[in-house]
């Protein structure tokens, strides 16, 4: 093939990809050369990067971003031609256009080097530069530094000879450079993988945070903040690993195998013998190979993952599954409890002091079980009523409750109602834990199956406890919690302290039920659930979903966003990040506790710092 040839048809490629920009969201496509070009239409900046050999992991910082040029090492002319004119055409669109040329220091650097126009750009690059120096590697022995240095009337790179400032200006654009310390690798290219996860992640959110500042400023755009900058195309693969991830989990319902299926018989025993007999607990065959569950679980290609939000969910909800997995052949076991204080984290001293005030501030109801009318069957026909009020918000709602003898609690478990076959309770308990199950558990995770990520649905890695804090509030936005109920939640808390202190189930029995004057019968339902499997901290939980989201709201927190799936707190910000690109959808159905009189007034007392022992409205 002739020169005059490979003209003609890279000016053919420059042209076609000039069309696309006019139509459209995206831009995605092979360049000539080895080179590679994604464009998201409406975010006016790009970020730029010279293919070099033995510069591992550099790449994939440049894939982060939602807007990148990769370019090959051969035919320079082709992609700075391609540059100008993606650049012009843009500008032109938003009034300016923002490059960002990435390439790696020198083997041995530990400082991030930002060129460009600081006099004019100062906002944007100091917190480029502030942002990147907040990069958390000390502790692996990495201290990273940043600075800028002021650009002239000259080429970024001497050596590439990339794009001239006065010639980029010219046709509308800003360029400036950042060299990267190649951190992630040594000397010899050996790559990190596991720290350049956490290095990339970090890396990105600084960028997105000083591209964000130029656009604001520079721009017409109208994007609302930095989380728009990430990528607003989620790859096949992506997909795939999302729904293997799923996958694996759907294979065995965690709640259900830990919990005994022998549990009306240990109550008989332990009440005959007057709290002195306990029964080992029996479980359920496992339905999975854990081993084989794990092989697969660690074949999935996470860390290749160039998107940092989705890589970051991935990677830790694969290893809360890997977590379970060994929990389910340690059952019955002390190495159980071990992990179960892994998985939830143990005990935070504010949720402890939280459970301590409830139970000084309220006492027990002896009454109330008196004045339980209802069975599992006349709840059964409640929640029957509660399906049809969110099958009219979206027909294909659906929900199946489920009676069992060899459940000791109600619950859900992938979207679907299990309770025990002699539960009996008041009716306005029937009403609350109505809300708790149905308008919180199964609305998110119709509303989480509603979401292009199946893990939604499913539930991100630590989302129990925003869930069962959102379940709880549920109960008190309808009137319905009562002071029993919330002594229930701090002495499953004041449990957990007993069994990380090393109690036994008749020590944890007799603080429940003498120390703390619950009657036997809940003394037994919060101790028998706290020693299933071999010492379970779950329960823990409620209360201090309860804490962390009343202190969320307090801080000025919205709540219906929270009801879009089953997520974490901690996730909220990457929720926003996805929802903002166009990741996420708001939630479908909204639940009765929301629409309920007084609801406003009850939030903003909430958010105002009320104290827990107040909550109680019957």
């Amino acid at each position: 093939m002739d020169s005059t040839t490979t003209l003609s048809e890279d000016k053919k490629k420059i042209e076609t990809i000039l069309a696309e920009l006019e139509r459209g969201d995206r831009t995605i496509c092979p360049l000539p050369y080895d080179g590679f070009l994604f464009i998201e239409h409406e975010v006016p900046a790009l970020l730029v990067y010279r293919q070099k050999p033995k510069d591992a992991g550099t790449l994939r910082l440049a894939r982060s971003g939602a807007s990148y040029i990769v370019m090959g090492e051969d035919n320079l002319p082709f992609f700075k031609n391609l540059l100008f004119k993606i650049t012009e055409n843009l500008a032109d669109r938003f009034g300016s256009y923002f490059l960002v040329e990435l390439s790696s220091g020198p083997t041995n650097s530990n400082a991030f080097i930002i060129r460009g126009p600081a006099q004019k750009l100062p906002v944007s690059l100091d917190v480029l530069k502030d942002s990147l120096c907040k990069i958390d590697s000390r502790r692996l022995d990495v201290q990273l530094t940043a600075r800028v240095e002021q650009s002239l009337e000259r080429p970024l790179h001497e050596d590439t000879d990339l794009l001239d400032l006065s010639e980029i200006r010219r046709c509308g654009g800003t360029l400036i450079s950042l060299e990267v310390p190649p951190v992630y690798r040594n000397g010899k290219g050996k790559f990190f993988p596991v720290y350049f996860r956490q290095f990339r992640n970090q890396f990105t959110q600084a960028l997105h945070r000083a591209v964000f500042e130029f656009i604001r400023v520079q721009t017409t755009s109208k994007l609302a903040s930095y989380h728009a900058l990430g990528k607003r195309d989620i790859h096949s693969e992506v997909f795939k690993i999302d729904r293997q991830l799923t996958e694996i989990e759907s294979q065995y319902q965690f709640l259900l195998l830990v919990a005994p299926v022998n549990i009306q018989s240990i109550r008989e025993i332990f009440f005959e013998t007057d709290f002195s007999d306990v029964e080992k607990y029996h479980y359920r065959l496992l339905p999975v190979d854990p081993d084989l569950l794990k092989r697969k679980l660690y074949n999935l290609r996470i860390d290749e993952i160039d998107d940092p939000a989705l890589a970051y969910l991935f990677d830790e909800k694969r290893e809360e599954i890997d977590q379970q997995l060994t929990m389910l052949k340690e059952r019955g076991s002390k190495n159980f409890f071990y992990s179960s204080v892994r998985l939830y984290k143990g005990m935070q001293p504010e949720v402890l002091e939280a459970a301590e005030n409830i139970l000084n501030d309220i006492d027990e109801d002896h009454s109330q079980e008196q004045r339980k009318e209802l069975d599992s069957n006349a709840f059964k026909e409640l929640a029957k009523q509660e399906f049809e009020f969110l099958r009219r918000q979206d027909a294909n709602f659906n929900c199946a409750v489920h009676i069992r003898d060899d459940v000791n609690v109600m619950m859900v478990s992938q979207g679907e109602l299990y309770l025990p076959s002699d539960y009996t309770l008041t009716e306005n308990e029937a009403s609350a834990l109505i809300q708790h199950e149905i308008g919180t558990h199964a609305l998110t995770y119709y509303n989480g199956r509603q979401q292009p990520l199946s893990q939604l649905s499913a539930g991100l890695a630590d989302y129990d406890s925003l869930q069962e804090g959102l379940a709880v509030l549920s109960e008190y936005l309808i009137d319905g919690l009562s002071g029993n109920r919330l002594r229930l939640l701090a002495g499953r808390v004041i449990a957990g302290n007993a069994l990380l202190a090393g109690a036994n189930f008749k020590q944890m029995f007799q603080l429940l039920y003498s120390d703390h004057d619950f009657s036997k019968e809940r003394a037994f339902n919060i101790t028998s659930r706290m020693f299933q499997g071999g010492g379970f901290l779950k329960d823990i939980i409620y209360l201090k979903g309860l804490v962390e989201l009343r202190d969320y709201l307090a801080d000025g927190g919205a709540m219906e966003p929270l009801l879009a799936g089953k997520f974490a707190l901690k996730h909220v910000t990457v929720m926003q990040d996805l929802t903002n690109r166009g990741l996420l959808v708001p939630p479908k159905l909204k639940p009765r506790y929301l629409m309920h009189d007084n609801v406003t007034q009850k939030l903003e007392q909430l958010n105002q710092g009320m104290p827990l022992s107040n909550l109680i409205t019957t």
